[in-house]
C-alpha cells in the first residue's frame, strides 16, 4: 500500500476518533447535568441538557457515514477493519447514552418541585457517580486501546446493578406506603433505570474495545446483579 494511501487512511481513522471524543465529552456533560437538574429542581439546566442532544445525533450520523465511506474506499483488513467497525459501535452506544441522559432531564422537568425523598436522591447521585466513572474510564480505554482498563469497567457494572435494585426496593416502599407518592416515585424509578442502562452501554463499549484490540469477543458472561424483578415479586407488584 502506498504511503499516500496509508496517510489518507490514518487521517480517516483520526477523524472518526475525534468525533467519538467529542461525542463522549457531550454525553458526559449531559449525564452530569441531567442528574444535577433532577436533584436541584433546575429546569433551565434540564432544558440545556435536552438542547445538547441534536449535536450528539449529528456526530453519530457523521461517524456512521464516514466509517462506511472509509470501508468502501480503503477496503481495510484485520485490525484496520476492526477499528472502523468499532467506531460505528461505540458511536451508537455513546449516542444512546445521550438519549438516556436527555430522558432523565425530561423527567426532571416533569417532576418539577414535587417532593423527592432525600435518601433516594442521594442514592441516584451515588449511582450516577459510579456510572460517570465507568463512562470516563471506558472512553479513555478506547482512546488508549487499553484492554485491561476496559475489562475493569466491564467487571464494575455489577455494583451499579446492585445499587439499582436497592433503589428500586426503596421506591416501591414509598409507593406502597402512600398512593400520593406514586407519580414522582415512578419518574425517579425511570431515572434510576436510565442510569443503570447507561452503565450497560459502558460495558458494551468495553466489550468493543476488547474486540478492537484482540480481535476476539469476551468469552465470559457479563456480571449482572439486577434483582429488581425479584423485588417486584416479593412486594406483590
Amino acid at each position: 500500500m502506498s504511503e499516500h494511501i496509508v496517510s489518507s487512511y490514518d487521517a480517516d481513522l483520526q477523524g472518526l476518533r475525534q468525533r467519538i471524543a467529542e461525542m463522549g465529552g457531550i454525553a458526559e456533560k449531559m449525564l452530569v447535568d441531567s442528574v444535577a437538574a433532577l436533584a436541584r429542581h433546575d429546569k433551565p439546566l434540564a432544558q440545556t441538557v435536552i438542547a445538547s442532544d441534536p449535536r450528539l445525533d449529528v456526530l453519530h450520523r457523521e461517524v456512521e457515514e464516514n466509517a462506511i465511506l472509509t470501508i468502501a474506499r480503503r477496503q481495510p483488513l484485520a485490525v484496520d477493519l476492526r477499528e472502523t467497525i468499532s467506531a460505528i459501535r461505540i458511536a451508537g452506544d455513546v449516542e444512546r447514552i445521550g438519549d438516556l441522559a436527555k430522558n432523565i432531564a425530561k423527567r426532571a422537568l416533569a417532576i418539577g418541585d414535587d417532593f423527592q425523598p432525600h435518601k433516594i436522591v442521594v442514592g441516584l447521585r451515588h449511582m450516577n457517580d459510579l456510572v460517570m466513572g465507568q463512562l470516563k474510564d471506558v472512553l479513555d480505554a478506547y482512546a488508549q486501546k487499553d484492554t485491561a482498563k476496559a475489562l475493569d469497567v466491564w467487571k464494575r457494572d455489577g455494583a451499579i446493578d446492585a445499587l439499582y435494585t436497592s433503589l428500586f426496593r426503596e421506591l416501591l416502599t414509598y409507593m406502597m406506603e402512600d398512593p400520593r407518592n406514586i407519580s414522582f416515585c415512578t419518574h425517579l424509578l425511570f431515572c434510576a433505570k436510565n442510569i443503570e442502562r447507561i452503565g450497560d452501554h459502558t460495558t458494551n463499549i468495553a466489550e468493543t474495545v476488547h474486540y478492537l484490540v484482540t480481535g476476539e469477543t469476551l468469552a465470559i458472561d457479563r456480571p449482572k446483579n439486577d434483582r429488581s424483578i425479584d423485588a417486584s415479586v416479593e412486594a406483590g407488584v
